[in-house]
């Protein structure tokens, strides 16, 4: 479930990084770095979350 999260913004940041590249944008480019900060995040917290869930479960389980 989570490998999915922040997959949009890791996309738009590596489109918008070559995109700056190319042109000589630095801000798009910044931009791009930045979108896929934000996107690496968001997987992270996701993945997280996912984790927590099967530790809860897991408990439920053997209770």
């Amino acid at each position: 479930m989570a490998k999915n999260k922040g997959r949009g913004d890791r996309l738009k940041g590596k489109a918008k990084e070559a995109m700056g590249k190319a042109t000589g944008n630095e801000r798009m480019e910044a931009e791009g770095r930045t979108d896929k900060a934000k996107g690496h995040a968001k997987k992270a917290v996701g993945d997280t979350k996912d984790r927590v869930r099967g530790v809860d479960e897991s408990l439920r389980d053997e209770s």
